[in-house]
């Protein structure tokens, strides 16, 4: 595997009832000598409250540390994650979530406030910085308000069994450091968590090297003509959520005729005039708008691997065609290719050195 930069995990699994993803990261803790620190984990919802699109979360994560103190894996929500959870199971003690609006507020608050306090206490901090009063609601709930609308933020606990999901985010690894994978996943089956009815497993590539006119050309041209047989081969989950196609007027923007002589910057903003979403089968917006600490370019339509060698295989697969889209040969515009003996031909053309396809005849599948 020839990797052009680092590879970030993101597997998402399901603990079993009476177990919490807090269960999982202390024993990876525990098999590193290591420590175990509850943290904030940003989450967005879509809400069916009129005028409210999305509401923003806080949800309960656990980082990971090392004996060395370095952090090298998080065990959070993923809000997703619906089905295996039973919402008319009580709420576990000591879990809750901070719900709000506005990003940018919920931003501040998660800088403020200390995961390791109890719910009636953990929107104190930001009620003194504000000035505020905080208010007892329903069912144990405390909301941070002012008197001139909504409230701005509120905590209450995590509807039924919500402790169980769990996405296991690594840090971006090397080539030689993917192998260590096997030990979470090991601990995790040993600990029965499972994949979930709606699992995907996600890859952040590095966005640095994509960060070229022309690489994004290749990169666009080679996953719009064989996305389709890409979800195929790796048997993406038709249940995972928030995937899709991008719009089609991406299409049509790289093939401009002066689209690869473009500056990066140049070519950056052309494609903020497109509509961009992160939720799709391959994730652009994150290269061109480079939020901090995920300048990556992401792929979402792996399925939950429960084991390091087909996950591996995905990789390996994946980071070839990202290493294609850097070549200096242009790739031409294709419809998509039909799933199937075609699009799987066609596919291995545009990457005939792959050693994926080493190991898919090794499975029996036809050379």
């Amino acid at each position: 595997m020839s990797l052009a930069g680092r590879v970030g995990l993101e597997i998402e699994l399901m603990a079993p009832p009476g177990s919490s993803r807090q269960v999982l990261a202390e024993a990876i803790a525990a098999a590193h000598g290591g420590s175990v620190s509850r943290v904030f984990y940003p989450q967005s919802e879509h809400s069916q409250i009129v005028g409210t699109p999305v509401l923003e979360n806080l949800t309960l994560g656990f980082e990971v540390r090392d004996a060395q103190h370095r952090a090298i894996a998080w065990c959070v929500d993923d809000l997703t994650l619906q089905a295996d959870c039973d919402r008319t199971c009580p709420p576990q003690p000591g879990w809750y979530r901070i719900v709000g609006d506005d990003i940018r507020l919920m931003q501040i608050i998660g800088r403020l406030s200390d995961a390791n306090l109890p719910l009636a206490e953990v929107l104190q901090p930001v009620a003194q910085a504000l000035g505020l009063e905080l208010q007892q609601g329903p069912k144990g709930m405390v909301k941070l308000a002012d008197d001139l609308g909504p409230p701005i933020a509120i905590a209450t606990p995590l509807p039924g069994e919500r402790e169980r999901p769990c996405e296991l985010i690594t840090p971006p690894l090397t080539c030689e450091q993917l192998p260590q994978i096997e030990t979470y996943l090991q601990i995790a089956r040993q600990l029965n968590f499972y994949a979930p009815v709606e699992g995907a497993t996600h890859l952040h590539f590095d966005a640095a090297p994509l960060c070229s006119a022309p690489a994004i050309r290749n990169l666009v041209n080679l996953l719009w003509a064989h996305g389709p047989t890409l979800k195929w081969l790796v048997a993406s989950n038709p249940r995972c959520q928030r995937l899709g196609l991008w719009p089609p007027e991406l299409l049509t923007l790289v093939q401009a005729s002066d689209w690869s002589a473009l500056p990066w910057e140049q070519a950056r903003a052309r494609l903020k005039t497109i509509p961009l979403t992160k939720y799709c089968d391959f994730n652009l917006k994150n290269i061109v708008y480079a939020p901090r600490r995920k300048h990556t370019f992401e792929v979402r339509i792996l399925p939950t691997y429960l084991t390091l060698p087909p996950l591996l295989e995905a990789i390996d697969l994946i980071a070839d065609l990202v290493n294609r889209a850097l070549a200096p040969d242009p790739v031409k515009p294709c419809d998509p290719w039909p799933v199937g003996v075609d699009g799987l031909s066609a596919l291995r053309q545009a990457l005939p050195a792959s050693r994926f396809w080493r190991s898919y005849s090794d499975a029996g599948n036809p050379a």
